[in-house]
Parts: structure tokens; C-alpha cells; sequence
């Protein structure tokens, strides 16, 4: 079976496609654009290139954020037209959990940040299974970077996402004397990951309603 994953949560865009759970292709694009001027441009090249059509697929995944709130609307309105439209099944899947994925190899609890302003962030946690997929230790939050830390100064955790790297000075300090115990890593999120989680929730009966998936946006969209 044919999966197609869109992920746009994060500043950049990212498609591919995978026969089961082989990966076809996968594109990353960083142009500095707005995701509506890139995203279906990026589905053209994508069927051009492997030569395939909506027709042959069979699986719709998605991140449904938390993330950049024009990004996920317009992903999560993209996989929803074309499952109206195909009848396909889809999926969707948390963008920490997806971003979580890509400390893979790893023995320690992970936690996925996203820049959310304000002095904020969107945090997850979790832990690889053995089959490398994430399963989630605790739900998704929109915390303060400060609080989260230290409730997690006593685990030996690996931070991920486009904020640990940029704000090690602040995560050492919060932290210490436990910094030691915490690794840092900035990690592009590929649609590869959306895709490879998407799979295996569908296998396991878990499928979306098309009339009634909606973003997860963690912060309301009135909140100033």
C-alpha cells in the first residue's frame, strides 16, 4: 500500500511517499516560502517524479500540530480534500511524536520541543519502543521552557527540536547541576517519520474521520 505524508506544522514543508514501509521519496523544502505557495507545487513534483497518481494511494498522513498555525491548517485541509475526494483512508499524528521519532537510536526519555512564543513551547515526552516508533510518556503541553526542565532535572532526557539547540545556554541553566544528563539535538522533521507512525496506527485500526479532523493546535487561536 502506497502512503502519502504532508508535513507543514514547522516553518518548512516536507512530503513523501512510502510503499508499506519502504520509503519512496521524501522532500524537504526550506525556501523561506509561505506552505499554501509551496505545498501543492511540491505534490506535482512529487507524482511527476515517481510517475504515480492519487489513484494508487492508499493511505492519507498528516501532523496535526502543535506548530505553526497556518502550516497545520493548511496540511491538515489538504489531506482532508483529498480523502473527500478519494475515499482514502487517513491519519494523523502529533508533530512532537513525529519529531520525537528522530532521536532514534535512543535508550533515554525524549522531549520533542516547538518554539510557541511568548516565552513558551509546545513539549512532549517520550520513549522509542523497540520497533523505533514513539509512544508517548505524557501528553502534549504548551509549557514554559524553565518549568519543564527542571521537572525533568532528576531523568536523563534528550531534548529535540528547533529550540534545544538554540537555547542550550538557558536549558544549562535551568537545569544544573543536572545538565550533564541532558542532550540537546536540533533534527529536521521529515514527512518519512509522519508517515512510518501514520502506517502503523492505521495497521492498528486507528483511522481518522475526514468530516471531523481538525488540527491540535495545544493554544487557542483567540488566545493574544
Amino acid at each position: 500500500m502506497i502512503t502519502l505524508a504532508i508535513e507543514c506544522a514547522t516553518q518548512t514543508v516536507s512530503i513523501a511517499l512510502l510503499d508499506q514501509e519502504k520509503i519512496l521519496v521524501d522532500l524537504y523544502l526550506d525556501a523561506g516560502r509561505g506552505h499554501s505557495e509551496v505545498l501543492l507545487p511540491a505534490l506535482e513534483k512529487l507524482f511527476l517524479m515517481t510517475g504515480l497518481t492519487t489513484e494508487r494511494i492508499g493511505l492519507l498522513v498528516c501532523t496535526t500540530g502543535p506548530g505553526s498555525f497556518t502550516g497545520v491548517r493548511i496540511g491538515v485541509s489538504t489531506i482532508k480534500g483529498l480523502a473527500l475526494a478519494t475515499g482514502k483512508p487517513i491519519v494523523g499524528v502529533s508533530t512532537l511524536e513525529a519529531l520525537a521519532m528522530t532521536v532514534y537510536p535512543s535508550r533515554r526519555l525524549i522531549c520533542p520541543i516547538l518554539d510557541a512564543r511568548k516565552n513558551q513551547v509546545y513539549a512532549g515526552l517520550y520513549r522509542l519502543a523497540p520497533d523505533g516508533l514513539p509512544e508517548a510518556v505524557a501528553p502534549d503541553r504548551l509549557t514554559e521552557i524553565d518549568l519543564l526542565v527542571k521537572a525533568l532535572a532528576t531523568e536523563e532526557v534528550d531534548f529535540v527540536g528547533d529550540l534545544a539547540v538554540f537555547d542550550q545556554k538557558r536549558l544549562s541553566e535551568a537545569a544544573a547541576p543536572a545538565y550533564e544528563r541532558h542532550a540537546c539535538r536540533c533534527s529536521r522533521l521529515h514527512a518519512s517519520a509522519v508517515g512510518l507512525i501514520g502506517l502503523r496506527r492505521y495497521q492498528n485500526g486507528r483511522i481518522e474521520d475526514p468530516l471531523t479532523f481538525f488540527p491540535t493546535y495545544l493554544r487557542s487561536l483567540g488566545t493574544p
